[in-house]
């Protein structure tokens, strides 16, 4: 089953993939100028007259590149820091933040599928329990996020590893039918034996031009993916830097939302001096007295006159 996230790739991914595959047997057929094997078959007729496991072999290595190539555009377009943590999402959350809102900014990481919003929304919601409970949360969801990309990217990894093989495998039974020519006919022929083993020989090579690309890959996307997660790993600190954790205990940030302001209180509303403060004891926003509810967090306040 494919990634639905991929699906959109494969259209793009099987063209390129099979202008690679056709460039590459172009230049094995260059190599071998116009040298056939007897009966003047082309490659494609060869394999097409290979039998059913010479095709099944061939559609492996075909869907192999295929895979590659998806995999490859994937990574281009999502391993960047702007996907990971997009510069207006940041400027959102810091003055969300910055004005004790945090209640806001749990829904706009909610409304939100990357990286940064991922984090920080499980950070969020946490932020009644102390700063160690937010520190550990995001440490959890940040590592989780961080595998996910990871685990993606392994797979060019894999295919590196796999395309060689296949292409070996197809090499060999291919062989085995070459030399059983051999057995039958003797060399009364070697220019056509000989045709008959380079043309073998390209499901070998077949398999390594899709390796290479695809362990260069593997390597290049792996560090650009680790430089994108440290520096979404910073955004997300700085964001949670300077929240007043002390002030917040007993908050509950997320889709049960609570102010908390039954701690302490009788009637659930937090006395509020309409002449000595105008910020909410609950987020400390700046808050105009005589106003109800808070405008930042929802608290209801009890203005004293």
């Amino acid at each position: 089953m494919i990634h639905p996230r991929l699906r959109r790739y494969l259209p793009l991914a099987s063209c390129v993939a099979v202008l690679l595959f056709s460039r590459a047997i172009g230049l094995a057929q260059e190599e071998g100028g116009d040298a056939k094997p007897a009966g003047g078959e082309s490659i494609f007729d060869t394999i097409k007259n290979g039998g059913p496991l010479i095709m099944l072999i061939w559609c492996a290595i075909i869907g192999t590149s295929i895979t590659m190539v998806t995999f490859i555009i994937q990574n281009i377009m999502s391993l960047r820091k702007n996907k990971l943590a997009p510069p207006p999402l940041i400027a959102a959350l810091q003055q969300t933040i910055l004005n004790g809102n945090y209640q806001e900014a749990w829904e706009t990481c909610n409304a939100n599928k990357n990286y940064l919003a991922n984090v920080l929304k499980a950070g969020l919601s946490r932020l009644g329990r102390g700063k160690e409970a937010v520190e550990d949360a995001v440490a959890e969801h940040g590592l989780r996020e961080a595998t996910m990309l990871r685990t993606r990217n392994s797979y060019l990894s894999v295919i590196g590893v796999v395309s060689p093989m296949i292409g070996l495998l197809g090499t060999v039974i291919g062989m085995m039918g070459a030399f059983r020519v051999l057995a039958g006919s003797g060399i009364s022929d070697p220019r056509a034996l000989s045709g008959k083993i380079g043309e073998v020989l390209l499901a070998t090579a077949s398999g390594l031009f899709i390796a290479i690309p695809a362990f260069v890959s593997y390597y290049v996307f792996r560090n650009v993916s680790q430089m994108c997660i440290v520096h979404a790993d910073d955004v997300v600190n700085s964001l949670l830097m300077d929240i007043p954790f002390d002030e917040l205990s007993g908050v509950q940030v997320g889709e049960n939302f609570n102010a908390g302001v039954d701690q302490g209180m009788s009637g659930g509303a937090r006395k509020v001096s309409m002449a000595l403060t105008t910020a909410c004891p609950i987020c400390n926003g700046a808050v105009t007295p005589g106003v109800n509810p808070c405008p930042h967090c929802g608290s209801t306040l009890d203005w004293q006159s």
